[in-house]
């Protein structure tokens, strides 16, 4: 099933791990085949790992991106995840981290990419 983008004027994207700069206008692009793809958005920048979920968050997106296997990548998640888990009580909370595990042991890491996002939110909403 082909992916279709619509990207704004300037806006960057990741493509199997090329950065990607639309031109001066509004574009789509449609992906015939399976690929890695984040927008800008998206993208999260080690300076911007600032907080527990956002920890959770960085690894993933960096196993996504990634074209090789990196057990220290999926270490560090299993870290973050650990420590997040054995701080939070909230129950659906906890059903998400346990689906993002899932996703990310089943080597579907946009779908955990996607989750993960509803615990930054979380996060945002406890801690201000």
């Amino acid at each position: 099933m082909p992916l279709k983008i619509s990207l704004k004027a300037g806006e960057r994207f990741v493509l199997n791990g090329a950065v990607v700069e639309n031109g001066d206008r509004r574009a789509t692009l449609v992906l015939q085949n399976r690929a890695s793809v984040l927008r800008e958005k998206d993208i999260l920048q080690s300076e911007d790992v600032t907080s527990p979920a956002r920890h959770i968050y960085f690894p993933i997106m960096m196993m996504y991106l990634s074209s090789k296997d990196d057990s220290n990548l999926y270490d560090e998640f299993v870290l973050r995840m650990n420590e997040f888990m054995s701080a939070v009580a909230d129950p659906e909370a906890l059903a998400n981290c346990v689906s993002i595990s899932r996703d990310v042991m089943s080597g579907e890491y946009y779908k955990a990419l996607i989750r993960c996002k509803k615990l930054i939110s979380f996060e945002k909403g406890r801690l201000g």
